[in-house]
C-alpha cells in the first residue's frame, strides 16, 4: 500500500504540477511524512524532486531564459544551501514542550512547528483568493531567488514563491516553465549535498527500491504533463491540496506527526 499511495500520488503530482511550475515537493513531502520522520521525508522528498526535475530539464530546459537565470537562480543556489544548513540546526534543537493526549505524550518540535509553519503558508497561497495572486517586480527577482532558495533548503518547498515572481519576468508560457525547471534543479542540487552530509543513522535503511519507484512514476507523470501542456486547469486540484496541507500542518505542528 505504501508504494502504491506514494507512486500514485508522485506520477499525478509530477504531471499536474508541471503546468503551475511548482507543487511536486509540496503534494510528495505530506506523504513521505506520513512513512518517515520529518528530516528524512524532506531527504526522500529532495531526491525524488531533484532526479524529476533533471528528466524535465531534457523536456523543457532548452526555453529556459539566461537573463533571469543569472539574477534569480545565482541567488537561488547559494541560499538554497543555508537554508539546508539552518535545517540541521532547527533539527538539533530540543523540544518546545510536550502534553498528554488520551495516554499518549506528544513533543512539539522546532523542525515541526517550523516546516508546519511553512505548510501553511504555501497551503493558504492557494486557499486565499488574493495571495493566489501574489507577484512581485522584476528588480525584487535576486530577493525572489534568496527567499526561493533558503526555503527551498530549509523545507523543500521553494515553487510558489518562486513562481510568484517569475510570473512578472515577462517570459512566454514555454519560457516561465522551462527557466522554473532550470532553477528548481539547481536549488535541488545546492541542497542535496547539505542533506547527505547531515543525513541521521536510520537514513542508511531507507528502501531505495520505493524511491526509484516514486522517480519513475515521477518521470511518466511529467512526461505526460508535457504532452498536455496548457489542457489542464489545476483549480481544483489545487484546492484540495491545500486543504490536506493544512491539516497535515497542524498535525505536525501539535506533535501527532
Amino acid at each position: 500500500m505504501d508504494y502504491f499511495l506514494i507512486c500514485i500520488v508522485a506520477l499525478l503530482g509530477s504531471g499536474l504540477t508541471l503546468f503551475s511550475g511548482f507543487g511536486l515537493g509540496t503534494i510528495l513531502f505530506p506523504f513521505f511524512g506520513f512513512f518517515f520522520p520529518i528530516e528524512i521525508a524532506i531527504f526522500l522528498t529532495a531526491i525524488v524532486h531533484c532526479l524529476n526535475n533533471f528528466f524535465k530539464l531534457i523536456l523543457l530546459g532548452k526555453n529556459a531564459n539566461t537573463q533571469v537565470l543569472l539574477y534569480f537562480g545565482v541567488p537561488a543556489f547559494i541560499f538554497a544551501a543555508l537554508g539546508a544548513y539552518a535545517l540541521s540546526i532547527i533539527n538539533d534543537m530540543e523540544a518546545l514542550g510536550s502534553y498528554t493526549f488520551v495516554g499518549e505524550t506528544f513533543y512539539i518540535l522546532p523542525i515541526k512547528v517550523g516546516i508546519g509553519i511553512i505548510l501553511l503558508f504555501f497551503a493558504f497561497v492557494d486557499v486565499v483568493p488574493s495571495w493566489s495572486k501574489l507577484t512581485f517586480d522584476k528588480k525584487y527577482m535576486p530577493l525572489g531567488g534568496m527567499l526561493s532558495g533558503f526555503f527551498g533548503g530549509l523545507s523543500g518547498m521553494q515553487g510558489a514563491m518562486r513562481s510568484a515572481f517569475l510570473i512578472r519576468a515577462g517570459l512566454s508560457k514555454e519560457s516561465f516553465i522551462g527557466t522554473g525547471v532550470v532553477i528548481a534543479t539547481v536549488i535541488d542540487l545546492s541542497r542535496m549535498g547539505v542533506y547527505i552530509e547531515n543525513l541521521p543513522e536510520e537514513a542508511m535503511d531507507i528502501d531505495f527500491t520505493l524511491i526509484m519507484c516514486a522517480t519513475l512514476s515521477a518521470f511518466i507523470g511529467a512526461f505526460w504533463g508535457n504532452r498536455l501542456l496548457g489542457k489542464v486547469t489545476l483549480k481544483t486540484i489545487q484546492m484540495l491540496v491545500a486543504l490536506f496541507l493544512i491539516l497535515f500542518a497542524i498535525l505536525l505542528i501539535l506533535g501527532i506527526l
